[in-house]
């Protein structure tokens, strides 16, 4: 399935920024797209953006994101739309994956899950599924807080499946480290918000190209789950970074036109690299010759 790709790159799915389009284009530069399921509003634009991408990578690796968790509300339709349109990959995020990955099994394709802690790798692996994405210390969006080298030592003692590793890799180099590390691939997200071809607000983008990884608070106050926010965002909404206190749901409700992931936006570590807004395959050809340069300097010092 993967024997095509140009580098082991997985842009990461990325709620109200992912777009059919990025997935396209992603995987056309020779990486694997992603795109969650959600960022489509209704039942039937979900269905259509399916076909979209069936059609128009018919041999390309792609992926969705499923909210295996049952408080997802089209949990049972998405499902069934995975199994009549049979994407390669399904990305499994929050709750128990195995009733999806018996689904994407049956077809034959491949179930990659978000874990942050080695207890919920060890649940993903007892449920069956193909490959543990590690969500690391500076990742992106709902994070973990284990270094990369530790928790990747520390699954490979119990998973010889897919290892996708998570958080503040932003050039090719980072992708060979990853390799080098034991990983299979790298997972990608930051870096493709400020691309011309996500449907993340022309604001955001220019505000990450504007922050730095000092701009990162990592906090649970807007979700109760633990990820990664840009400070500027905060601020541009009135909401005081001292303020916020731990385990503490923030609520927004006094605040009309302010929602989380909407307004307060996210960003991993790797923000500090993210200089201008660009097309998502100038990244992906960047990425590429520095990971090739970082092999040949590799070898001319073995």
């Amino acid at each position: 399935m993967f024997e095509n790709l140009s580098i082991p790159v997985i842009v990461a799915p990325m709620f109200l920024v992912s777009s059919p389009e990025l997935v396209i284009v992603s995987c056309r530069s020779g990486v694997v797209g992603s795109i969650p399921l959600l960022n489509a509003k209704t039942e039937e634009v979900c269905e259509e953006w399916l076909r979209e991408l069936k059609n128009a990578l018919p041999t390309e690796p792609w992926a969705v994101n499923f909210i295996a968790h049952k408080t997802n509300k089209r949990h049972d339709k998405d499902l069934e739309l995975i199994s009549k349109y049979q994407p390669p990959i399904v990305i499994a995020s929050l709750g128990h994956p195995r009733v999806v990955t018996e689904v994407v099994h049956e077809y034959g394709g491949l179930v990659f899950s978000d874990v942050a802690t080695v207890k919920h790798a060890r649940k993903a692996a007892a449920a069956g599924v193909d490959g543990l994405i590690l969500v690391c210390a500076g990742a992106g969006g709902h994070a973990g807080m284990l270094n990369p080298f530790a928790f990747l030592d520390a699954v490979r003692e119990f998973w010889d499946g897919y290892i996708i590793l998570a958080g503040g890799i932003s050039h090719g180099k980072d992708v060979l480290a990853a390799q080098i590390m034991g990983a299979d691939f790298a997972y990608m997200g930051t870096k493709f918000i400020a691309v011309e071809e996500s449907v993340a607000f022309p604001e955001y983008k220019e505000m990450l190209v504007e922050s730095t990884i000092e701009d990162i608070l990592y906090t649970d106050s807007f979700s109760g789950v633990h990820a990664n926010y840009l400070v500027p965002s905060l601020l541009k909404n009135n909401i005081d970074p001292s303020s916020l206190k731990p385990r503490e749901i923030i609520d927004l409700s006094h605040m009309v036109d302010v929602k989380a992931w909407r307004d307060i936006w996210s960003a991993g570590h790797g923000v500090t690299t993210i200089k201008s807004v660009e097309s998502t395959a100038s990244i992906v050809n960047r990425l590429l010759k520095e990971y090739v340069e970082a092999k040949k300097g590799m070898m001319n010092h073995v």
